[in-house]
């Protein structure tokens, strides 16, 4: 499993996230603000992302409210390394 580091500003998190979920090897999204854990969002391996975009909508929501508080952010991505046989 990797993990990926992301800085982005309150404006642009929830279209972030959406991104990262419709990409489909995502494991689990955690949002840090200020050295602190804000939201963690756990992801469903092998579900569709349209499936995950459902699951996750009231994260989402939540989400949104909290971009709208804070202006910076580091969004921390953890994939699904696929391996190749």
């Amino acid at each position: 499993m990797s993990e990926q580091r992301y800085s982005v500003c309150g404006c642009q998190l929830v279209a972030m996230v959406k991104g990262l979920i419709r990409e489909g090897n995502i494991r689990r999204i955690r949002i840090i603000h200020k050295g602190r854990t804000a939201l963690e969002i756990p992801l469903t391996i092998g579900a569709s992302a349209t499936a995950l975009l459902m699951l996750a909508a009231p994260a989402l929501v939540a989400l949104g409210a909290l971009a709208v508080l804070i202006t910076e952010c580091t969004v921390i991505v953890e994939k699904i390394d696929e391996e190749i046989q």
